[in-house]
């Protein structure tokens, strides 16, 4: 199990994918974060009135469009990366060779899982990091305790987003296909926003991440929240059964 997990490390360590992916994340996301306050602070009429109560050039307003930005980019690149991660074995016609090898397929799907697990986590510290550092070169004073608790929660919501992009990998195995696993994520962003619209609030799995961070914890409870949690646990326990079961005669 080990050995399988170092492999799946070096194997997105070493990936255009991986680097892309996570660049996209971590840069791309600070980028677009400090465009639209740049855009604020020029005055733009339109981006203010859009942003409504996240128009402010301070920390909550920071924090309150970070965790806009989050909740779908992150959702995206999350579900793109595990998509690869997954699909790949189909797409370039390694998976016939995982069958020769001593470790069995439910043991490299739980290795690509734990890895994915690991760089998540590290991908949302460092974007975590990232706003902090972005908010004192914007000149926004020393951090509260209340701007400490809204920091971690950006954190958390990259971990719990992380969670809610596991279905992918099932389609991806159930498929053999990343792009079928990348269409599954974007299905994901547009059944979040449904459920956003549609009311359910914190009782849909894929929207209370979001809404969890944007009210600063107020509108989401633990329960709801442990069901964005228990999306990862079900289909990684899901993805892992695919993988056992796998045949080489499709």
């Amino acid at each position: 199990m080990n050995a399988a997990i170092r492999v799946e490390a070096l194997k997105l360590v070493r990936s255009p994918v991986g680097t892309i992916g996570t660049l996209a994340l971590v840069v791309g996301t600070l980028a677009l974060l400090g465009g639209i306050t740049a855009a604020l602070a020029s005055g733009n009429p339109e981006l203010t009135a859009k942003a409504g109560s996240a128009a402010t050039l301070d920390w909550n307003g920071l924090l309150a469009n970070a965790a806009q930005i989050t909740a779908v980019g992150a959702l995206l690149g999350f579900g793109v990366v595990l998509s690869w991660m997954f699909g790949r074995e189909f797409t370039d016609g390694t998976i016939t060779g995982l069958f020769a090898l001593p470790v069995s397929r439910h043991q490299i799907a739980l290795a690509k899982l734990a890895v994915y697990v690991v760089w998540a986590i590290a991908v949302s510290i460092v974007l975590t990091l990232g706003f902090l550092a972005l908010g004192l070169v914007l000149g926004y004073y020393i951090p509260t305790a209340d701007t400490w608790a809204g920091i971690a929660i950006q954190g958390t919501l990259g971990m719990l987003t992380a969670a809610i992009a596991v279905p992918a990998a099932l389609i991806a195995t159930l498929a053999r296909s990343v792009l079928a696993a990348i269409g599954s994520v974007i299905a994901l962003v547009v059944l979040a926003q449904v459920g956003v619209l549609t009311g359910a609030g914190g009782w849909m799995p894929l929207a209370a991440p979001a809404l969890w961070a944007i009210s600063d914890g107020a509108n989401v409870s633990p329960a709801q929240l442990a069901l964005a949690i228990a999306v990862g646990v079900v289909f990684s326990i899901l993805t892992a059964a695919g993988w056992a079961r796998l045949q080489l005669d499709r």
